[in-house]
């Protein structure tokens, strides 16, 4: 008996590997099957710096470390040496990180209050309807009259971005609570609003909470580009320069360096969504 169990969960481990390793295959296809287009594309293209071929925005890209240059950090004021890609990197992160953190709690917040809140529901509902369309882009007008063409002006774009993202999941997961979770909270004395949103509402929402804070994670990466194109120091900014000045395979290096900073952020989030959902 106990042979056809350790037989069994060695078929389930094994099957598991070969379907995991087929799946990395596949991208892997995927990816070869994507730079040999693109390769194509850029030996046929007249002329040439129209588009980069992979290796050209490669040697950019390593280029982006070869040498350095200082930033200075906002509030404290000091000057900071880094690798050129690492200094334009970190400009962007130092109105990316303050807009997605502040515009996802106050979403979140907004969001759960709305949800839970039948009449806080009804007085902001026309408001949100109205205010929702807008893109964020929409705003940059007056982020340069409120705040100037620097950090705060390009963190109050991503604010905007990341506000509605959140707000969306964490309105929708609440609304979405079941009432048969309700119910069985009240039998066994859960009566205050604020015993239930905490014991009951956030657990139940906390899947659509988190799965809105990831994907602001990406999305205020493309607003955050957006946003300095109005003159804010970051990646979008150099990408934007490098391209007035025909160096397309510098600007592909910055989107490189775009998607890798995305990639590590994504994981990281990912890893811990996996962990405090580990209940479900």
């Amino acid at each position: 008996m106990a042979t056809q169990t350790d037989t069994s969960s060695s078929a389930v481990v094994t099957g598991s590997f070969e379907g995991d390793l087929r799946r990395y295959l596949r991208g892997l296809g995927g990816l070869l099957v994507f730079l040999l287009v693109w390769w194509v594309g850029a030996m046929t293209t007249q002329p040439s710096y129209l588009v980069p071929g992979p290796l050209e925005s490669v040697r950019a890209f390593v280029d982006l470390f070869a040498t350095s240059t200082a930033i200075v950090v906002p509030i404290l004021g000091s000057s900071l040496v880094l690798p050129t890609g690492l200094a334009h990197l970190a400009q962007t992160l130092f109105h990316y990180v303050p807009g997605l953190l502040l515009g996802a709690g106050c979403g979140i917040g907004l969001g759960l209050t709305m949800g839970w809140n039948g009449a806080l529901d009804d007085w902001l509902r026309p408001l949100v309807r109205v205010l929702r369309p807008i893109p964020p882009l929409a705003w940059i007008v007056f982020a340069i009259v409120w705040f100037g063409i620097h950090h705060t002006g390009a963190a109050f774009i991503v604010f905007v971005g990341a506000f509605w993202i959140n707000f969306y999941g964490a309105y929708g997961g609440v609304e979405g609570v079941s009432g048969e979770l309700t119910d069985a909270a009240s039998t066994l004395g859960v009566e205050r609003d604020l015993s239930m949103l905490k014991l009951v509402a956030l657990p139940s929402a906390a899947p659509q909470v988190l799965t809105g804070f990831r994907t602001s994670i990406g999305r205020c990466w493309m607003i955050v580009v957006g946003a300095e194109l109005f003159g804010a120091p970051g990646v979008g900014y150099e990408i934007i320069n490098a391209s007035n000045n025909l160096a397309m395979a510098t600007s592909v290096a910055y989107m490189f360096l775009i998607s890798l900073a995305f990639l590590c952020m994504d994981v990281g989030f990912r890893l811990l969504e996996r962990r405090d959902l580990a209940w479900r």
